[in-house]
């Protein structure tokens, strides 16, 4: 009620402050509003990648922690032939890909191809007499080896394995550290991301592990041949 005497228009001037500050307020609390419905909606439905990536990566290691306390085995290598042979290698790498990061695992195919072409499907010498899949050489006199048959006397040797699937799990640790397959590795990422192999990108970078220019192709080409 306006006291008797008072101006009209000040009383008027008065409310018009208090509505338009009524008024302000009522259009920050919306704004609130629909920024945190916004911020919820994102946070719910695209959440960051780079969070949701290291949710995963903990989450995998936790995993990973469990299956090496239940004391797994590799599986054994039976084989009489070529096609047995790929599916003990294949076998191998099932198994030492569940205790081995995502982001460091090599396509079971590339392993497949590399070790049947290194060991002529198991039975090579090296395969044979020492677990030795791929030929890995060392110079460490320390460590279990096998000299080649025609350099009895050599300085370096074929390292020896107390079964294939610790060859195999030495081949994919070679590949994920050496400085030589820095390039591979680099593409493997890349691939990984886009969820899609390209052989023909990836297989070529691993040049290094072979004096024969053309051991990319040859890998290619057993894949090809074992219908990998």
């Amino acid at each position: 009620m306006v006291p008797f005497g008072a101006p009209l228009h000040r009383h008027m001037k008065n409310w018009e402050i208090y509505l338009h500050k009524i008024w302000n307020g009522g259009k920050l609390f919306i704004i609130g509003v629909v920024v945190l419905l916004i911020t919820f909606t994102l946070g719910t439905f695209k959440p960051n990648k780079n969070i949701v990536k290291k949710i995963e990566a903990v989450q995998e290691q936790k995993t990973i922690s469990v299956l090496k306390k239940f004391g797994l085995h590799s599986p054994n290598f039976k084989y009489k032939n070529t096609k047995e042979f790929v599916a003990s290698v294949q076998n191998c790498v099932n198994y030492l890909n569940l205790t081995t990061e995502e982001h460091k695992r090599i396509p079971d195919k590339i392993i497949i191809a590399m070790a049947d072409v290194e060991s002529a499907s198991g039975t090579s010498r090296f395969a044979t007499e020492g677990n030795a899949l791929f030929g890995v050489r060392t110079w460490d006199p320390e460590v279990p080896q096998m000299k080649p048959q025609a350099i009895p006397n050599a300085v370096f040797g074929v390292k020896k394995y107390k079964n294939k699937c610790q060859s195999v799990a030495d081949v994919i640790d070679i590949l994920n550290r050496h400085p030589a397959y820095k390039d591979f590795r680099a593409e493997r990422n890349k691939q990984i991301q886009k969820a899609y192999w390209n052989y023909k990108k990836l297989v070529p970078l691993l040049a290094p592990w072979s004096t024969n220019p053309d051991y990319g192709k040859i890998i290619l080409r057993r894949m090809n041949e074992l219908k990998l």
